[in-house]
């Protein structure tokens, strides 16, 4: 047997103890995505190779917790993607305009910036009180991080800009309270938000959604995890409702069908059927 073999062997059994003893799935993850992970992992704990990380894992919770956000992709801003957030702002805000109630999912929400922006962004066009946003991570401790809604100083410069660029019509600090080198974001962005765990893998849809992102997660998934999130995505979006994907990613033979594209050069899809 190879040395590649036997890491591909140890690799396997590394994700059959975390979803046996700890009940996370990254199973259906693409197996070069989980095999740099697992080396970041090694090198943040200074574990000399995948054995000893194997039995860590299984006899330590508290080892596997401090790995976790290893094994997770989280890249995130505010306004990430101003282009993306200036079209969703101009050519799906205004249909949305004309619901009584709206409900919007960001599915790997990881420390919530993204929600945070849906929630300025809905806040500008008048559409915050009728709203409910919903973030959700397979990773607890972002989770976390993201109902705190803290971040460093030099991170609010870069989402000023971002804002900016995404059509923003008020100074951006008006959203936050700064403080020893860290901006909060205001409790009124908070009022209609809720942050909780759930793995895309395993759990249920959140039904009866208007608009579903999942930006660029699913560039981490096998195909046919990747074919079952859209299948949980179909089951969570409203008919007529929108989805919305990360610029390198298309939809799965599987599901489109389904949609059309509305926004074009955007990734903004919506589901057949009006309301």
């Amino acid at each position: 047997m190879s040395p590649e073999d036997v890491e591909a062997m140890e690799l396997r059994l590394i994700l059959q103890a975390i979803h046996a003893r700890y009940g996370y799935d990254f199973r259906e993850y693409s197996p070069e995505s989980i095999k740099r992970r697992m080396r970041v992992a090694q090198a943040q704990t200074g574990v000399a190779h995948l054995g000893e990380l194997l039995h860590r894992i299984l006899t330590e919770p508290e080892f596997f917790a401090s790995i976790l956000s290893c094994l997770t992709i989280k890249v995130t801003e505010m306004f990430r993607d101003p282009a993306f957030c200036l079209a969703f702002r101009n050519e799906v805000l205004p249909l949305l305009r004309t619901y009584p109630q709206l409900k919007f999912w960001h599915a790997g929400c990881a420390s919530g910036e993204e929600v945070y922006s849906m929630a300025i962004l809905l806040l500008e066009e008048g559409l915050h009180e009728r709203s409910q946003i919903y973030g959700t991570d397979v990773d607890a401790a972002v989770i976390e991080q993201a109902k705190e809604g803290v971040y460093s100083s030099d991170q609010a410069a870069m989402f000023a800009s971002n804002y900016r660029q995404s059509g923003g019509k008020h100074d951006f600090d008006d959203y936050f309270t700064h403080a020893y080198a860290r901006v909060s974001v205001e409790k009124r962005l908070r009022e209609n938000v809720a942050f909780f765990q759930h793995d895309l893998g395993s759990d249920f849809a959140i039904g009866e959604m208007n608009v579903i992102f999942c930006r660029n997660v699913g560039l981490y998934f096998s195909e046919p995890l990747r074919e079952r999130v859209h299948r949980l995505f179909l089951q969570g979006l409203c008919r007529g409702g929108f989805l919305c994907l990360g610029a390198s990613e298309s939809l799965p033979v599987l599901v489109r069908v389904n949609y059309e594209e509305y926004v074009r050069g955007h990734r903004i899809f919506r589901l057949r059927g009006e309301l």
